[in-house]
């Protein structure tokens, strides 16, 4: 069985309110933050995902920024 596939599936977060859940926002703050500040987000079909290890590269370069 070809487990490659297996770390992909866990870092990808689908839809709005997973992303949300994630990073402890509402729903409308990631759809702002995607629009604004560039928050680092893909489209599957009509779906907004992201994943995990990307935003948590993103936020580290935001922290570095405001320090």
């Amino acid at each position: 069985m070809d487990h490659s596939n297996d770390n992909l599936a866990a870092d990808i977060l689908r839809g709005a309110d997973a992303i949300a859940k994630h990073l402890g926002f509402p729903r409308r703050a990631i759809y702002h933050l995607v629009s604004i500040a560039g928050l680092p987000t893909f489209r599957l079909g009509e779906t907004v995902c992201a994943r995990k290890s990307t935003l948590a590269k993103w936020i580290a370069e935001q922290e570095a920024r405001a320090a």
